[in-house]
């Protein structure tokens, strides 16, 4: 009963203080600036001036009287733009007997006098309340408060140090742009402007996080995108609430179709090419600010299994290279689990010599072959975790050295098979196969689950998983795509660039599950 009574006294206080921290979060949203100077920054002072980043400089402008402060963020702001644009132009101004006495009287001639003939910055605006001025200034803009005035300029003054661009870790190829987006998001806005000449590509801007303002940015080319594609993006980027969005994967689980579903519903990208691709072809791309990895939707299967290296290279070999990859996924999937099935439940449908020689690398083998199968397939993966986690010299070593060093000390111990160690090899490679980490890492982990449904069914449990993978990804959609298409429903044009991928000169149509409004995308002109 005590204790009861103590956890409903914590739960009250801690729903007192989420009332209380929601009030003070609506009251710094809704609380608006006045004319006093001396108020104004007083008030500032109490939000964000305690910082040792935050700098608040007070002067006059000119020779006159007028009060004026400005502040900015230490690190992110350009103090050579600030000096040069903001601070020079004010003070050492002289400002007219007429100017004066219009500052006094018409606050909007004044802050237009300012605009134009004073201030030398790129983009301007003006903010009325305190969430929005601290939202500026916290995003590297500058903020020019004025004695007398209770609207307060916001100056464009970002700059920061920026990763350089360089070719995508993630997602390497032979052929192909080297560049890849970076964690600011008018760089890579910039890369997509730059990969394109065409006018109707757009960029909106949303704003999520409420409490660390993250810009959104949601491009998709006008006359090509289905305009209620572009409307249920915008619609669930808008419905997201949550605190912070430090990467574009909140945004993915946060707006996908099946939270529940295994498998990714958008594509995330480092590459601009791909980007642009995917626009071209009436898709929507998402790009938050400060992360390098864009989110295409909607998605299909197929689309996890494709590179853009494949429309770079002739149809041939791009078409093999893109079946190989189907082969590797089916292998990553269901390899070990055919491997136990066979040699658990259905050893006669084995070639008597292979059954012979399996029988015969499995002797003095103490484990039942589910058991063998996860020994192995478990170190694989706390290999390849580690591989990733430690430096990049280091972990090659490591992945290498330690599946070599395991595979023959599990084998010389008799822990293992020499066949078994095959058979998990030839699985982890062809894993590496895949283009797209997210589906990799999917496999992987479903391998697990069709390797105990082959345990206990044997090939009929394999089957019947099978089936439920099938039927699972029949109901599942991305904005409102079949994640299946379009093998279902199929469509002749959406199939040349499924398995096989066709010739350019046959690819004439856009996509028809995206519903584009442009579906021409080759003419018959020669």
């Amino acid at each position: 009963m005590f204790e009861k009574k103590k956890l409903n006294k914590l739960y009250q206080k801690s729903k007192n203080h989420e009332q209380i921290k929601n009030e003070n979060l609506k009251e710094t949203q809704n609380q608006h600036l006045s004319s006093d100077l001396d108020y104004n920054l007083q008030v500032i002072k109490d939000k964000i001036g305690f910082n040792s980043d935050v700098t608040i400089r007070t002067f006059n402008i000119g020779q006159s009287h007028i009060r004026a402060s400005i502040i900015y963020v230490n690190g992110i702001t350009n103090k050579d733009l600030i000096n040069e644009h903001i601070m020079k132009p004010l003070m050492l101004h002289s400002l007219e007997k007429d100017t004066i006495q219009l500052s006094s009287s018409d606050h909007s001639g004044f802050k237009e006098y300012l605009k134009n003939h004073v201030l030398s910055v790129s983009a301007i605006s003006e903010v009325h309340t305190l969430e929005e001025l601290i939202s500026q200034v916290l995003s590297g803009a500058t903020a020019l408060l004025i004695g007398g005035f209770s609207d307060i300029l916001a100056l464009k003054t970002q700059g920061w140090k920026s990763r350089g661009i360089e070719d995508p870790p993630t997602e390497s190829g032979i052929r192909g742009p080297r560049v890849g987006f970076t964690e600011t998001l008018e760089d890579n806005t910039a890369l997509l402007r730059r990969s394109t000449l065409d006018p109707n590509l757009t960029i909106l801007d949303y704003t999520v996080g409420k409490r660390t303002r993250k810009t959104v940015n949601i491009a998709y080319i006008k006359d090509i995108a289905d305009p209620e594609l572009v409307k249920e993006v915008s619609r669930r980027i808008e419905k997201i609430d949550i605190d912070d969005v430090p990467d574009s994967g909140y945004i993915e689980q946060l707006i996908e179709d099946n939270f529940l579903s295994p498998f990714p519903q958008l594509i995330n990208t480092e590459r601009p090419d791909r980007v642009i691709g995917a626009l071209n072809e009436g898709r929507v791309a998402i790009l938050l600010d400060g992360s390098p990895f864009a989110l295409l939707a909607p998605v299909t299967f197929s689309m996890f299994l494709q590179s853009q290296e494949d429309y770079y290279i002739r149809w041939i070999p791009g078409s093999l290279t893109r079946m190989l990859r189907f082969f590797a996924a089916f292998l990553s999937l269901f390899l070990p689990a055919i491997y136990i099935s066979f040699v658990s439940f259905h050893q006669g449908l084995i070639p008597s010599s292979l059954a012979f020689s399996i029988a015969g690398t499995r002797d003095g083998v103490p484990f039942p072959t589910l058991i063998e199968a996860l020994v192995m397939e478990i170190a694989i993966e706390i290999l390849r975790e580690a591989g990733i986690r430690l430096p990049k010299p280091t972990g090659q070593a490591v992945g290498i050295v330690g599946g070599l060093v395991i595979g023959e000390a599990a084998v010389q111990a008799g822990i293992v098979s020499p066949i078994m160690v095959i058979v998990v090899s030839i699985t982890a490679i062809s894993s590496f196969v895949l283009p797209q980490y997210a589906i990799g890492i999917t496999l992987r982990w479903q391998r697990f689950i069709v390797m105990l449904f082959a345990a206990v069914l044997g090939l009929y449990g394999v089957i019947l998983y099978f089936l439920i993978f099938i039927i699972h990804l029949a109901k599942l959609k991305s904005f409102g795509v079949l994640y299946i298409s379009p093998a279902v429903p199929s469509s002749l044009s959406d199939l040349k660039d499924f398995i096989v991928r066709m010739p350019l000169m046959m690819m004439k149509k856009r996509p028809t599950m995206l519903n584009p409004q442009d579906q021409v995308r080759k003419g018959s002109k020669d």
